[in-house]
């Protein structure tokens, strides 16, 4: 298969600077929405994580099924694995008692297998050349896990460590300034690095999130997860519009001028 094939049926977006500004807003709507369903509606995270699963499923289908990349349908993939990583990474931590560094190591040992399996697979790990349904499959998994293992992470920092909402997120973004540092002074592969990022940012979401969320007299700007989540979703429904456009301007062909004879 050519690179140019591969490009061609490549249906994920290119990572650049906007792509990790809406991964960080859909990470964090994903953990005001997912507390909004389980906590502020007192559905539970049990049957949260059911009805988020459930519509992870549906849109990972549709996903999979097109044959080009649409802003609006690969960010609610994204959106979807947020919110259910939230609350699945809930449950497992506060109702099923595994507490969230117990929780965090389970979650990484899952994300280890499924990076194992896609090794011995063949295909890349470099997102820019899964082109395959087998391969964006893989990709998929990796992602609900590396949002749900990111939760737990994100927890941690806030809750268990003492350092709050404010010092996660400064921890997290320290560790992220690190790795940007590493793309472009050191020689460490590319991919190991965007999927460090990309397991990174979702702490960094749940705790903004909380941050957003939680009262003043915890440390948060108390906005609820009614306001916080309607105002990252206007900004994420911004930035999908702002991508759209770009997407289909660049696609517009340019007409080759005339040549008349006389």
């Amino acid at each position: 298969m050519t690179h140019s094939s591969l490009k061609t049926m490549n249906k994920l977006p290119q990572v650049t600077l906007i792509f990790w500004i809406m991964k960080i807003a859909a990470t964090t709507l994903g953990e005001t929405a997912g507390d909004l369903l389980a906590q502020t509606m007192n559905v539970g995270y049990l049957v949260s994580s059911a009805i988020l699963v459930g519509l992870f499923l549906v849109s990972l289908v549709v996903q999979l099924k097109v044959r080009a990349f649409h802003p609006a349908l690969y960010w609610t993939v994204i959106l979807s694995t947020s919110t259910a990583g939230t609350t699945m990474s809930d449950f497992m931590n506060r109702t099923a008692g595994l507490g969230y560094a117990k929780g965090a190591l389970v979650l990484i040992s899952l994300l280890a297998v499924v990076f194992v399996g896609w090794r011995l697979s063949g295909y890349s790990f470099d997102v820019q050349a899964v082109a395959t349904f087998r391969g964006e499959l893989l990709y998929w998994t990796a992602i609900l896990i590396s949002n749900t293992l990111g939760t737990s992470l994100g927890d941690f920092l806030a809750d268990s460590s003492g350092l709050g909402y404010s010092g996660g997120a400064l921890v997290v973004t320290g560790a992220l300034a690190l790795i940007v540092l590493a793309k472009y002074r050191t020689g460490i592969s590319d991919t190991l690095l965007f999927w460090l990022a990309f397991i990174l940012t979702r702490p960094l979401g749940a705790t903004v999130g909380d941050f957003f969320s939680k009262p003043t007299a915890k440390g948060g700007l108390g906005y609820g997860t009614v306001g916080a989540s309607l105002i990252l979703a206007a900004v994420l429904a911004a930035l999908i519009v702002h991508t759209t456009r770009r997407l289909r301007k660049a696609a517009v062909p340019v007409e080759e001028p005339v040549m008349v004879k006389v």
